[in-house]
Parts: structure tokens; C-alpha cells; sequence
């Protein structure tokens, strides 16, 4: 005979283990969330709808990207070949910094940023009134050398279509140190749910402003939340380096891995037109 106690005790325990079962649940679905786009990155693909980094995107100016529309995905077994040059002698930094660096951009000017990369430049107008935060903290890193000589780390072509870069470590869990609040998540450009082609952005870790010096390039509309800083746009011309890029493949053939092309930023500048 089960007491009135017992029958209580064993209400407790039921309930105990279905909370538990839901925060594993809920713990599944974060790590799996936050390995595909985390600024420790990377770009995350949920069904088709995706969010990354270390790790992971859109632009003002779809004129200039009409042809993003890329079908890449080179299988493991059938590699592409390496459409791209040998780097640049050089090594990375290691320096990192305890504090986002303070504004010294002019808010009212124009930048770009130049990314010289193994595949050929991407040139980058970026929003400078609309992210200066964002835009400012490349500035100061591009000014110490930061991106010269890292990896373009991860592509995917399955759900989203991302290049990522700015991550010093490799391996999508590197930064400056130091985090930058979100910005321009209200762009016209990121209506309908999507990024579209030419927008370049920032990764984070699933978090709000965890941005730090990881970045995604879009070479095709790519469904996303706005919750990743839209702060560029790439050009006419480096667009055909990312469908260039986009084109060779990833390494998994599953459609998020490294990119079979060698992409490695040999020089990238900020500078004030």
C-alpha cells in the first residue's frame, strides 16, 4: 500500500527527472546551435535555417551580387582543385587586448576594408554610421596586423552559405580578447528573415554582444535571425572571389568544413575615403 507520502515523493522525483530531461534537451540543442556559427564561433545550421564562428551575414547592395547564386559542394572523396595561390610569408599575431579599443573612427566618413587574400581581394564598403563599434574594432585590428596571415576557416554550403574568417586561432575559437556590443540588427536589408548575398557580418557565440573579430562573408541568401552585426558589403569584384572560393567546396563533403580552396587574409586594410 503506497502511502499518501510516498505517492508524493514519487511526484517529485517524476518531475525532477523531466526537468532534467529538458535541460539536457535544451544543453543539446545549444552546443549544437553554438557549433555551427559561435564567434568561439561558427555558423550553425538548424534544419535550413542556420545561425555559427567561431562562427559565420548581409548586405545593403544585392545590385552587386547578382552572381552569388553558387551551388558549391565538392564531396570528400572527389576533392576540387585548389583554386587559389600560396600565402604570403608571414606569421600571425598573438597579441590580444583586455578592452574594446575607444572610438577614433569619424562616424561621418566612408570606410573599406580590403581583405588581400590567397584567392584574390574582396573589397568591403562598410556601414560606418550604422555599426561603429563594430566598424571602429576593425580598424584598430587591421591597423595591428591581426587578420594578416589567418585562415578563412570555415565554408558552408548546406542551409546557409557562409565563408568565416578573422579568427587568428584556426580552428574557430580565437579572438582579440575583448567583445563588441551588437549593432544595425534593424538593417532594411535583413527583412524577411534572411541575409542576403554580399553582406558581411559578425559571428558570435549564440549570445548577445559576443562579437569579437570573427566575421561571415554571404555568397548566397542565407535564412538567419538578425542576430548577427550586418556591417559590409562586398563588392562586384569580391563577390567573384567568394563564388570562386564557394565553388572549390568544403573538406567534410556534409556541407560545413573547412574550405577546400587555400584562404588565407595575406593583408587586411581599413581605410578612409
Amino acid at each position: 500500500m503506497v502511502t499518501q507520502e510516498q505517492r508524493k515523493r514519487q511526484l517529485a522525483r517524476e518531475k525532477f527527472l523531466r526537468q532534467q530531461q529538458r535541460r539536457t534537451a535544451a544543453r543539446r540543442k545549444a552546443r549544437a546551435r553554438n557549433s555551427v556559427i559561435a564567434s568561439v564561433l561558427g555558423v550553425i545550421v538548424i534544419g535550413s535555417v542556420a545561425l555559427y564562428t567561431t562562427g559565420v551575414l548581409k548586405n545593403d547592395d544585392d545590385k552587386s551580387n547578382a552572381s552569388a547564386d553558387v551551388t558549391p559542394s565538392a564531396s570528400a572523396t572527389s576533392k576540387a582543385p585548389d583554386p587559389c595561390a600560396k600565402p604570403a610569408a608571414g606569421k600571425i599575431k598573438t597579441e590580444t587586448w583586455k578592452k574594446e579599443p575607444a572610438i577614433t573612427i569619424d562616424k561621418s566618413a566612408k570606410y573599406t576594408m580590403k581583405l588581400a587574400t590567397t584567392c584574390g581581394d574582396i573589397d568591403i564598403a562598410l556601414k560606418t554610421s550604422a555599426a561603429p563599434h563594430t566598424v571602429n574594432s576593425f580598424d584598430f585590428l587591421a591597423s595591428k596586423g591581426f587578420f594578416d596571415h589567418t585562415k578563412c576557416h570555415r565554408l558552408t554550403t548546406n542551409g546557409i552559405y557562409v565563408l568565416q574568417c578573422g579568427d587568428p586561432t584556426g580552428a574557430g575559437s580565437g579572438g582579440p580578447g575583448y567583445t563588441i556590443p551588437d549593432e544595425n540588427l534593424k538593417d532594411t536589408s535583413l527583412k524577411g528573415g534572411s541575409y542576403p548575398a554580399g553582406t558581411v557580418a559578425m559571428a558570435n557565440t549564440g549570445q548577445k554582444h559576443t562579437g569579437g573579430s570573427q566575421f561571415f562573408l554571404v555568397y548566397k541568401a542565407s535564412p538567419l535571425p538578425a542576430s548577427y552585426t550586418p556591417f559590409g558589403t562586398i563588392s562586384a569584384s569580391g563577390m567573384k572571389v567568394l563564388n570562386k572560393i564557394a565553388a572549390a567546396g568544403e573538406s567534410t563533403g556534409a556541407g560545413d568544413g573547412a574550405p577546400n580552396a587555400t584562404v588565407v587574409i595575406n593583408k587586411a586594410t581599413v581605410t578612409k575615403s
